[in-house]
């Protein structure tokens, strides 16, 4: 075992003592070292309840006879950093996330680790953690908040951000904002629908990295205390079969992930994770990848925000692994790589079946024939871009229409909140990618402030930056490279007309190329600038969205 490099033998008598001191006797040391990862805080509506969950790993990892050693780390939420300074350290603190759960593994010489999350940033930290350690590993999610209820109806965090947008509209009122804010959040769990924590859990069965049932047990179910302890008993199983996550982390795994990503109508943040996980295991996840898998594997979905449904009716319906069942089945994934059970996927499949066909429908009848997402190219976006295309209303799948061109989101969402943007517009948010902004901000108040003012029908946004997993309408993410890097969104000026078509993957300025090389040699980069030792560090060493903006 690793941690025998810290307790055994003589000359380990110090380190044996300082173990004591913490209350560890001679027969629990002798055990294998298990760190649980604990990214509880009393901040992110996800994660408060971890406390719970971590205590049922580490009886799970006792009951089993390995010691659980529990610690920390940060986490961001994403709803509360929105739309303001905040949201810049979201992305970079995956990569911290990261290091310090290196730091804390090889420091102290652990044999294994069970990781206990929930939310946009920690999960993909995590699985990053693993994947880099390459010591046995399992993520565990903390859970689905439950949907809201008002007036009868199922509504979730994005529906304030929208009634935001109607109440600048003047189609509601303050009052009726107080009323959706205080029913849209019920609980704690992560955000209720498909949005980026979700969908990153799911991606963890996906891959194999999370337990059955990891993506849409809801929080506050005796059942995700039950998987939380079956965890525990999990790692131990692994420690002694010697599996450990590059096992599990094949190319196939991941080609599993996106099919079942597509199918779910994910967040477009997973072509940010997605590739980063990849990355930390070695391999290369190219975003063309959405739209290979994608024309082979349909939306069979319709979760909020594209939809009606939320991640308590895909748990009703029967979860993750129903979803999965249905493309196994049709030899859409590979049913024989390794999983975190001990077992195959095919093997941890066997029992599911799909018990709504409504909430998971039949390939013969999907919501689109496409999946989720797509990876739009063109002279606007050479390296490429991503859209959730699940959540484009059908007149905007193929849009042209006058730029109306900022370099900062609070420019942008300024001119938004003062109805200045009409009916055909495409909206530009640039110097806001990773090198940018730095930190690539999401962009939930623009977007769904449009949709709230009725807007998603005639108006796309594209930026360097990203949209939230919450986001819909055309909303056009990750385009590369970015502007800070000088890349072609940052030669568009006001009134270019930009050509929008999702159906055949392409996104395109519409000025000829010598007109575009004379913008070039005069270009003069617009900056940001932060009163921050760690974003400017980050800015100087972080690659483009398309490349998971993961650190060179």
């Amino acid at each position: 075992m690793r941690s025998d490099s810290a307790k055994k033998g003589i000359e380990r008598a110090p380190h044996r003592s300082l173990m004591k001191a913490s209350g560890y006797t001679d027969w629990e040391i002798e055990r294998p070292w298990i760190g649980v990862v604990n990214a509880y805080n009393a901040i992110i509506p996800g994660h408060v309840h971890l406390k719970r969950l971590a205590e049922a790993v580490k009886a799970g990892v006792y009951a089993a006879g390995g010691l659980p050693l529990e610690f920390p780390v940060i986490g961001v939420c994403d709803g509360i950093a929105m739309n303001h300074e905040g949201m810049k350290y979201s992305l970079p603190s995956r990569e911290l996330i990261m290091d310090s759960i290196e730091v804390m593994a090889q420091g102290h010489a652990l044999d294994a680790l069970v990781m206990v999350t929930n939310c946009d940033k920690i999960i993909p930290g995590m699985a990053m953690a693993a994947a880099r350690l390459n010591i046995p590993s399992i993520v565990l999610s903390g859970g689905p908040m439950l949907a809201g209820i008002r007036n009868g109806k199922d509504i979730d965090l994005n529906t304030v951000f929208e009634t935001v947008g109607k109440v600048m509209a003047g189609t509601a009122d303050e009052a009726e904002l107080r009323e959706v804010e205080n029913a849209a959040c019920p609980g704690c769990g992560s955000c209720a629908g498909m949005f980026t924590a979700n969908t990153m859990n799911c991606m963890m069965e996906g891959l194999g990295l999370g337990l059955p049932g990891n993506g849409t047990i809801p929080a506050v179910y005796a059942e995700r205390d039950r998987l939380a302890k079956d965890a525990g008993v999990a790692i131990m199983k692994l420690v002694e079969q010697g599996t450990r996550p590059r096992d599990i982390l094949t190319r196939k795994a991941f080609e599993n992930a996106v099919a079942l990503d597509l199918a779910l109508g994910g967040s477009t943040n997973t072509a940010l994770h997605l590739p980063a996980i990849a990355w930390a295991a070695g391999l290369e996840l190219p975003v063309e990848i959405f739209n290979e898998i994608g024309a082979r594997v349909p939306h069979l979905c319709s979760l909020s925000p594209a939809g009606p449904y939320h991640i308590q009716d895909l748990y009703r319906a029967g979860g993750v692994q129903a979803v999965m069942r249905r493309l196994l089945d049709a030899g859409l994934v590979d049913g024989s790589c390794r999983t975190v059970t001990g077992m195959s996927q095919a093997e941890n499949l066997a029992g599911a079946r799909v018990r709504d066909e409504e909430v998971i429908r039949p390939l013969d009848r999907p919501y689109h024939a496409q999946g989720g997402l797509a990876c739009l190219k063109g002279n606007l976006a050479p390296d490429g871009s991503i859209v959730k295309q699940a959540a484009v209303l059908p007149e905007m799948m193929v849009h042209s229409g006058p730029a109306r061109v900022f370099d900062n989101e609070s420019d942008a969402f300024a001119a938004i909140k003062a109805r200045k943007i009409k009916d055909g517009d495409v909206v530009v948010i640039r110097y806001e990618g990773p090198r940018g902004g730095p930190g690539m901000r999401e962009m939930l108040s623009p977007t769904s402030t449009l949709a709230g003012m009725g807007l998603d029908r005639t108006v796309a946004l594209i930026t360097d930056g990203r949209f939230s997993g919450a986001s819909r309408g055309a909303a056009i993410g990750h385009v590369s490279p970015e502007a800070a890097a000088g890349g072609p969104i940052a030669l568009v000026k006001e009134g270019d007309i930009i050509s929008i078509d999702i159906p055949a993957k392409k996104l395109e300025l519409k000025v000829d190329a010598a007109e575009l090389e004379r913008r070039k040699a005069a270009w003069k980069p617009y900056v940001q600038t932060v009163d921050s030792l760690f974003l400017n560090r980050y800015r100087k060493v972080v690659t483009s969205g398309v490349r998971g903006a993961v650190l060179d």
